[in-house]
């Protein structure tokens, strides 16, 4: 940064900056994006008495405002310390707080649509009915649920007690975890990042927001708007890259989530294991739809395709990533979608408004990558064309690739689209369950027998039948991974419960005193002690009429 602004400057001479001996002030917006930290305008003043005052000065404010700008562990370690201290106050913990915090939220959400919607287009060239649909809507929808069923859920639940603790009483009380970190990622970056927020405020915590920095329209937003909206004292946002992810990672939290690949899961487990913090990763995995020749084809194919290419262009955890069905149904398969495909998005996709565009050239390059693969980009059925400039990839099918190729070994997030042929369905069962656990599977068929068998046989995060995407769209539902695609879930009242601890408490009064469980220990105790304990009334009057069976 000062190096910049030396050379921005490099043209100036005593002469130009002696016409006056009062000091200037230039304001200028630095901006970098990707990986890199997003810094706000930052003021350099410059003396107008020499060249070399005026380098010297620029070299001195560079220097304070770089240091300024720095995330450190030392910020961070600040930034949760102002969090712990707002929790530790009992604010966040009153239903009074989380309800006023949730309809600010609301407010936001009803407030603040056409800024969202046009962040999500400068990020992703997100279609404005999709952003409206699968972000806006659905964190509506989580934040009305919350404001009308919050004090419900912050009722304790009662339990039933024993004979071995009467007169007693029992309940699970849900206590909020204290200070957590949610860590959102950028396909859905607005959706991502308020829901899990949503969560964690209803809870009772306070909570520090990391949106993610490559859709940095919306990063920006997020942090803009709940400065306006919520309590800065205990909801934060830090913005930036790798480092402040880093710095924030270093501290002591009491729960984390984390939305994103499997790679830097394993990255954000570690960290939290060093402090014992417990997590909830959000992951993905290869997800596919299996597709039964006892379809009806149009229904599915255009499911299949709002569950993949109308889903942010496959850029979605939860989307389609690969289709299993048989040999003899794929070319069947294959002209439907060619079909609907053309009614979704025109004869020509890549200029249809109705489609996302890669995110970054980064991500551009792995899926280009992918594509032009040895013995791969030679099964392309449909699309295949690309823009680099633009960011897009057309809608992809490719049919039969070798197992061993990157695009059936990874998890996919774009346009491309595997279709694996097997003999006879029931065989996708193997293809399914030789990967990781999914987050989700997509099973096409009228066959109540084969969902049985789906149901029964495979492990996935969730699973839906004739349909793609919207069981993420049931509150009742919980949504989350297994294995590979993650751990934990969230959604509706399985926010509440996964930022909260279940406290089991247990009330006594002094009646009651049994000296049963007091030494000494004599035969006629241990008599009904044990029939006490097996909870049999005859044994238990026996034993204390002196009998035993």
């Amino acid at each position: 940064m000062k190096s910049l602004c030396i050379d921005l400057f490099k043209n100036c001479s005593a002469t130009s900056l002696a016409g006056t001996r009062s000091s200037r002030v230039l304001t200028y917006r630095f901006q970098r994006t990707n990986y890199q930290t997003h810094l706000p305008s930052t003021k350099l003043t410059f003396s107008s008495y020499s060249t070399k005052t005026c380098f010297a000065t620029l070299s001195a404010v560079t220097s304070e405002v770089e240091e300024k700008q720095t995330f450190n562990p030392d910020k961070a370690g600040e930034l949760v310390k102002e969090l712990r201290n707002s929790f530790n106050s009992g604010r966040t913990k009153s239903y009074e707080w989380r309800m006023s915090q949730l309809e600010n939220i609301a407010k936001m959400l009803e407030e603040k649509e056409k800024e969202i919607t046009e962040a999500l287009y400068k990020d992703l060239s997100k279609p404005e009915v999709e952003a409206f649909i699968s972000e806006i809507v659905t964190a509506k929808s989580s934040c009305n649920e919350a404001l009308k069923e919050l004090r419900q859920w912050m009722i304790p639940q009662k339990v039933n007690t024993s004979i071995t603790t009467f007169p007693s009483s029992a309940e699970i009380v849900s206590e909020p975890l204290g200070v957590v970190l949610v860590i959102s990622t950028w396909n859905f970056p607005f959706l991502l990042s308020l829901d899990p927020v949503i969560g964690a405020i209803s809870a009772g915590n306070a909570v520090a927001l990391k949106p993610s920095e490559i859709a940095p329209a919306t990063s920006s937003l997020l942090a803009k708007l709940v400065e306006e909206y919520l309590d800065n004292s205990a909801v934060k946002v830090v913005e930036g890259a790798v480092p402040e992810t880093t710095a924030l990672l270093e501290q002591k939290w009491d729960k984390i989530l984390y939305t994103g690949s499997a790679r830097v899961g394993r990255i954000v487990m570690a960290a939290a294991a060093k402090h014992l913090t417990p997590v909830i990763l959000e992951l993905g995995g290869k997800s596919p739809a299996v597709v039964h020749s006892d379809v009806d084809l149009q229904v599915a194919v255009r499911r299949i395709i709002a569950g993949k290419w109308a889903l942010n262009n496959g850029q979605a955890c939860i989307g389609v990533d690969y289709i299993i069905t048989t040999k003899d149904f794929v070319p069947k398969l294959i002209e439907a979608l060619k079909i609907e495909l053309e009614q979704f998005f025109g004869k020509d996709a890549m200029n249809s408004k109705d489609i996302s565009r890669i995110v970054s050239s980064t991500q551009f390059k792995r899926l280009a990558k992918l594509l032009d693969e040895d013995k791969v980009s030679d099964k392309i059925v449909l699309g295949g064309q690309m823009d680099e400039n633009q960011l897009k990839i057309a809608p992809t099918i490719l049919l039969d690739i070798p197992e061993e190729s990157q695009l059936m070994q990874e998890e996919i997030f774009g346009p491309l689209m595997p279709i694996v042929t097997v003999e006879k369905i029931e065989d996708s069962f193997d293809v399914i369950n030789s990967r990781p656990k999914p987050l989700a599977v997509y099973v096409f068929t009228n066959n109540e027998q084969l969902k049985k068998g789906f149901v029964e046989n495979i492990s996935s995060g969730g699973m839906l039948f004739n349909d793609t995407v919207l069981h993420v769209s049931i509150s009742g539902l919980p949504f989350g991974g297994v294995g590979e695609s993650g751990m934990g879930s969230y959604h509706g009242k399985f926010s509440f419960d996964g930022f909260s601890h279940k406290k089991a408490v247990l009330y006594r009064s002094f009646s009651g005193d049994s000296s049963l469980r007091y030494p000494p220990y004599t035969p006629e105790k241990q008599r009904l002690l044990k029939a006490v304990i097996s909870g049999d009334i005859f044994s238990i009057i026996l034993a204390l009429i002196g009998w035993s069976k």
